[in-house]
């Protein structure tokens, strides 16, 4: 009997372990945790087709937006781990567990990293109407000017939110954070001056920028903006070592097994060193990247750690 048993786990081992290797069989589902339109969604639906190209199968787009990308995520987390089900992860996914008193899903145990596949800064501007030239300049204001600076942010722990607070305490000056529901919203107030500062995309403010409605005093990458490269950085103007960018990854299911991920990082990073992706990737704002399952788990544990830590300062909730 136990002879038996044992012949039956070794041959399910071994079916497991073939159907592994000869990933993909059938199509894979792309859970993108954002609403469509967004940059998320634009880097998802770029990698699903690069993705079918190379490895024969339809890699499909879902989008389930809603609880700060939660809802997505969690669909992953619970999926079988067998590589079919997929997550198009950005940066609101590494503050998941310190915006929500439950989530029902382990960032670090439920999700096996594939790669970080872009990085992709964000811009500083300030209205134009203020004396500010610099981001020295925005301390000073700021400081000199107690409850006089308003800056503008989407979801609770969104980019945008997160640099401002993460910029307020590195910096030691305040400013009032206002809700919007996204930068279309947040724009006639900052053009029409009664919003004074924002953090947003790159590729988004640039245009602003270019035609003077908008004054861009820094980017919140570590080094510049390929698009914007006459913009310094907010760490090169006044706040030393500040870096705070977007981020995309692919995750899967904990415990796929590791023939499918191999498969999958593979995949990724040929895709990566293809001239034409890159281009498209700068000209979205994004800095191509493309690395290893583990360099996409320290950068995750590094994200939750420091996120984490200015969330529970500033006492951000999304329930």
């Amino acid at each position: 009997m136990k002879l038996k048993y044992c012949v039956a786990c070794v041959l399910t081992l071994l079916a497991a372990s073939a159907s592994a290797q000869s990933y993909p069989q059938r199509p894979v589902r792309l859970v993108v945790a954002v609403a469509a339109g967004g940059s998320t969604d634009v880097m998802g639906r770029l990698f699903a087709a690069k993705l079918s190209e190379r490895l024969g199968q339809q890699f499909v787009v879902d989008n389930r937006p809603g609880g700060s990308s939660m809802i997505g995520s969690e669909i992953v987390a619970k999926a079988q781990p067998d590589g079919y089900t997929l997550l198009m992860a950005s940066a609101s996914f590494g503050t998941i567990g310190a915006m929500f008193s439950r989530v029902p899903f382990d960032l670090q145990k439920d999700f096996a990293p594939v790669s970080l596949l872009a990085t992709s800064p964000y811009v500083l501007v300030v209205q134009p109407s203020l004396p500010i030239k610099s981001v020295s300049d925005l301390v000073s204001y700021g400081k000199a000017n107690p409850g006089k600076l308003n800056f503008a942010g989407s979801t609770p722990g969104s980019l945008q939110r997160l640099a401002g607070e993460l910029l307020k305490r590195t910096a030691g000056f305040d400013m009032t954070y206002v809700p919007y529901k996204g930068t279309g919203q947040l724009m006639p107030d900052l053009l029409g001056g009664r919003l004074q500062v924002c953090f947003d995309n790159v590729l988004i403010l640039t245009p602003y920028i270019r035609n003077n409605t908008l004054r861009g005093i820094g980017v919140t990458s570590s080094k510049r903006s390929a698009l914007f490269p006459e913009l310094p950085t907010i760490a090169e103007t006044g706040v030393p070592g500040f870096h705070a960018v977007g981020w995309f990854g692919i995750f899967s299911t904990g415990k796929t097994p590791q023939p499918v991920i191999n498969t999958l990082n593979s995949a990724l990073v040929a895709t990566m060193k293809d001239p034409d992706m890159r281009e498209r990737l700068i000209k979205q704002g994004a800095e191509p990247l493309g690395g290893s399952p583990e360099e996409l788990r320290q950068y995750l544990a590094g994200e939750i750690s420091k996120w984490g830590k200015v969330i529970r300062e500033a006492g951000i909730k999304a329930d």
